[in-house]
């Protein structure tokens, strides 16, 4: 008996490919974050010997911390919310209490105006139809994955997937190429036969790094809050390199029966 013949697969990133917030309402978001962790830290028992610090100071730290988080990110390393809130809680001199800031940070996210990428669902119900195993590859440095499931269902997006990967729940975040081939395993894939789909470096690259056919470079919702660019200035600068682009997902499924036909 012939084994089966690898599934054709197509992982996608989540933000600014399949969700998205448009830039002022992305900036609100960002500081909503920064205001809750200054809030967290303000009522947080002080370590002995700690000094006082002021709204700013904390609000600082915080930020230097998401940087660092970011920039290894960028490295394929993984580091948590726990982790975060525990190192800015140590800088500032603060009892760490990270439970708190996740609980009103799961608040904010529930109660947060994420949008659809236009086409979204029905770009994956076609490619879903024409044979397709779809995943979803996703960095989740700021928010946990937990947090956005219940957002992705509401919208009706976890239909048009098989399943989510999410970097908190994993040891690794793109570009590493280990999370790409977690997912193409799970979706009986090979990376010569896979696309990956998103609007950023680690996307292009870790696709590039774990062999996938080819990294899809997606341009439609790259009107970024500036805080959020700031955050993203290193990957955002580096060289993309992207041989295949696309501005709408309508586009994909033609483009993915031209580089990767269903066996």
């Amino acid at each position: 008996m012939k084994a089966p013949l690898p599934s054709s697969a197509i992982t996608f990133d989540l933000w600014h490919t399949l969700i998205y917030l448009g830039p002022r309402a992305e900036e609100r978001y960002v500081q909503r974050q920064i205001s809750l962790a200054v809030e967290t830290l303000e009522v947080a028992r002080p370590l002995p010997g700690a000094p006082r610090r002021s709204r700013e100071d904390l609000a600082a730290i915080f930020q230097q911390e998401r940087v660092r988080a970011v920039a290894e990110a960028d490295k394929g390393h993984v580091v948590s919310l726990t982790e975060q809130l525990t190192r800015v809680a140590r800088a500032a001199g603060r009892q760490p209490r990270p439970a708190a800031y996740l609980t009103a940070l799961g608040k904010e996210i529930a109660r947060t105006p994420f949008r659809m990428a236009p086409g979204a669902i029905a770009t994956l119900r076609r490619l879903r139809s024409e044979g397709y195993r779809i995943a979803v590859v996703s960095n989740t440095v700021g928010e946990p994955g937990a947090f956005l499931r219940p957002i992705l269902h509401r919208m009706g997006l976890d239909r048009g997937y098989e399943f989510a990967l999410f970097s908190d729940e994993e040891r690794w975040t793109k570009p590493a190429p280990a999370i790409f081939r977690k997912a193409l395993r799970a979706l009986g894939s090979r990376p010569s036969q896979a696309l990956h789909v998103g609007d950023g470096w680690g996307d292009l690259e870790g696709a590039r790094r774990a062999g996938y056919r080819a990294g899809i470079y997606f341009t439609g919702l790259q009107e970024y809050g500036p805080s959020y660019r700031a955050l993203h200035a290193a990957s955002n600068t580096k060289d993309l390199g992207a041989d295949f682009r696309i501005q709408r997902l309508a586009e994909l499924p033609a483009l993915a029966r031209k580089l990767l036909p269903v066996p």
